[in-house]
């Protein structure tokens, strides 16, 4: 249950990208997602950290667009509580690695 936010983050987050036309990052991004079978304390790090910039790259377009479109003058709260709403789901994925299940699944030392 825990990975169904990170698929879905990872998943948005490629479609992001493929949308924008950066296809090697979107097929990286997708990549990850083959590493979530790898029980490893480093693959929890690398796709935590990816979540995290993930979140920051939603809050970045969210800041574009609102700019863009307050600009124009055309509505934008919408936009803007979906994107927040996305980013926030984004870094609370990140943050579920976090989470004893998922420390145990990929031996990440307690300590840390």
């Amino acid at each position: 249950m825990s990975f169904i936010p990170i698929v879905v983050s990872l998943l948005v987050l490629a479609a992001h990208y493929l949308r924008g036309g950066c296809l090697p990052i979107a097929l990286g991004v997708v990549g990850l997602l083959v590493l979530l079978v790898v029980r490893r304390s480093w693959v929890a790090r690398v796709i935590q950290v990816v979540l995290t910039l993930g979140a920051l790259e939603w809050l970045r377009t969210l800041v574009t667009l609102a700019m863009r479109r307050s600009e124009q003058g055309e509505p934008f709260l919408r936009m803007t509580l979906i994107l927040g709403a996305v980013a926030a789901v984004t870094l609370v994925s990140a943050l579920l690695f976090e989470t004893p299940t998922l420390r145990r699944f990929y031996g990440s030392s307690s300590d840390v």
